[in-house]
């Protein structure tokens, strides 16, 4: 069977596209996923179904199913990468944030040559997507398939309101609504569980893109959805006469078998490592690279794996008393603080969160936080288990003060000709004086904000970083090169724009340059990294892709 539709890796964007092309009874659709395929609410694990009932009372991901990517924060300083190995993708693990980027984010790809993305351009995509609970009109959705809800103060936690009284105190606005479009300061995190809606929250489901898209799409005749099965490359009919190469296919292995499947477009949504990386193994990428590791060039793309953006985030921990209530522990994100740093001209380039959990006071072992660290090495797959579980358990309050918009970028390259052999990915966090600059200013934030009476009650020290780190302007700097996480939001390498952009891989339809039937949605696209968590763009992204498909008759 040749499949009208291909789409590669079931995630946020995945999903959506495969649930979207199936809506036309004529289209056979493909979805392919390297994870499980959990075909209903009652198959899912409990900690992925939850969200807020994960194993661990911290919400981190004991088990979780995930690629267990690693990579290099700056240097060679290690750190682990969670990305979603289930279908759903990360929106099956992640921490629910339903925090859109800021207009000016869309608008900035506009003015890059994208200009059928400008947030003008996009609102309806975004509104499409949500169900909000708390807000309506024109910049929220209130008929979408995600259900979004605010924890009301009444179940805020006590370091919650310690959050919301130390920021109002220095000056920074109430922020009832972060989704709205000039939305700034202090106050509750928009989230997708509809627990926020019964009585206990715990109760309630994480609203992934497999919950929220495929659910209704999975009895559709034309949608086929295969489960753990890895795309190894994308195939090409030969050249012969033809100098645009044509995507005719996927080489798939499952079970220990490889086999071919034919399709007519194939579109990579496998995330912003599986995609790079599967075009580099099929030939298409900066030349240099190919021929270093005698992969046929299929095309000649500079930008494949470059422009790796995500959020440089710092990880403060102080103790906290032993009688903290720990119904609290369980979601990690009921409040946040958007601000803009001094001297910056980027609106709401920082965010502050602050939490309390439960586990080891050691930052090296929750440095990739709420996920834990991996015990095994990579391609350990979906069975790892955290090498935490067994330590002995802190209560903690543990903030993350993170660089919103980045100037510094990353890079992905092949390791190996070998598919299963994971790609080198190196954040080159910190590399930029800017970036620098405004995190040791959100570090210095959060020292204040600690000290607010409301928190005095329950914090007893600060564990990281320590007095010797404070000591000057360089050790706080050391300390932050050394101890940089990311904010599991990497995008950007497979950035669209304009041809005659050279770094750029896809044009703002998704289509990759130079060749045909081969296109790209998922977050790799995105041009830069948005000033919030990534997962509602890269939902958007699937909407607005399969949207744009249907604008220039492409289906």
């Amino acid at each position: 069977m040749i499949y009208d539709f291909i789409v590669v890796g079931g995630g946020s964007s995945g999903a959506i596209m495969a649930a979207r092309l199936s809506e036309e009874p004529s289209c056979s659709v493909l979805l392919i996923e390297a994870g499980k395929d959990y075909k209903n609410l009652n198959e899912l694990p409990d900690n992925v179904k939850k969200g807020f009932a994960l194993d661990l009372p911290d919400g981190s991901s004991k088990n979780v199913p995930n690629w267990q990517y690693t990579g290099y924060r700056n240097k060679t300083n290690k750190i682990d990468i969670p990305r979603g190995k289930i279908i759903g993708g990360s929106s099956s693990i992640n921490g629910q944030i339903f925090l859109r980027g800021i207009p000016e984010d869309y608008d900035a790809w506009a003015e890059k040559g994208n200009d059928l993305w400008s947030f003008k351009n996009l609102i309806n995509s975004l509104n499409r997507i949500e169900n909000d609970m708390d807000y309506s009109g024109d910049f929220h959705g209130n008929n979408g398939k995600i259900t979004v809800k605010r924890f009301p103060k009444s179940k805020w936690s006590p370091t919650d309101m310690a959050l919301y009284k130390s920021a109002l105190e220095r000056g920074y606005p109430d922020c009832p609504d972060h989704n709205s479009p000039d939305a700034s300061g202090v106050g509750p995190v928009p989230l997708n569980n509809d627990g926020l809606l019964l009585p206990d929250f715990r109760d309630g489901i994480r609203i992934s893109s497999n919950v929220a898209y495929l659910s209704e799409a999975r009895s559709r005749p034309n949608l086929t959805i295969k489960g753990d099965c890895f795309v190894r490359k994308i195939l090409f009919r030969e050249k012969g006469s033809n100098p645009v190469p044509v995507a005719h296919g996927i080489e798939v292995e499952s079970e220990n078998t490889v086999y071919e499947i034919e399709g007519k477009t194939i579109i990579l949504s496998a995330g912003s490592i599986g995609s790079p990386h599967l075009l580099l193994l099929s030939g298409i990428g900066p030349k240099k690279q190919l021929e270093e590791f005698e992969i046929e060039i299929i095309k000649d793309l500079p930008g494949v794996g470059k422009n790796l953006r995500d959020h440089p985030t710092v990880l403060p921990q102080y103790r906290i008393r032993d009688d903290f209530p720990q119904e609290w522990f369980g979601v990690p994100d009921r409040v946040c603080l958007r601000y803009t740093a001094t001297g910056s001209k980027l609106r709401n380039d920082m965010i502050i969160y602050g939490n309390c959990v439960l586990g080891n006071a050691d930052l090296g072992r929750i440095g990739a936080h709420f996920y834990g660290d991996f015990s095994r090495k990579q391609n350990a797959g979906s069975e790892a288990v955290s090498e935490t579980e067994d330590l002995e358990k802190d209560l903690l309050l543990i903030w993350r003060a993170r660089v919103n918009l980045a100037k510094g970028k990353g890079e992905l390259k092949l390791n190996s000709v070998n598919p299963i052999e994971y790609p080198y990915i190196n954040y080159h966090f910190l590399e930029n004086k800017f970036d620098i600059k405004r995190l040791r200013e959100a570090l210095g934030i959060v020292l204040k904000l600690v000290e607010h009476p409301s928190y005095k009650k329950w914090v007893t020290e600060r564990i990281t970083p320590d007095d010797d780190d404070l000591i000057n302007e360089k050790s706080i700097e050391d300390w932050m090169v050394e101890n940089v996480a990311h904010g599991h939001h990497i995008s950007g390498t497979c950035k669209m724009g304009p041809e005659d952009d050279r770094m750029s891989v896809v044009n703002q339809y998704g289509e990759v340059h130079g060749l045909k039937g081969l296109m790209v949605a998922d977050a790799s696209i995105m041009v830069d990294c948005i000033r919030a968590n990534t997962n509602v763009t890269a939902l958007m992204i699937g909407e607005r892709i399969y949207e744009l498909m249907q604008k220039s008759n492409k289906l």
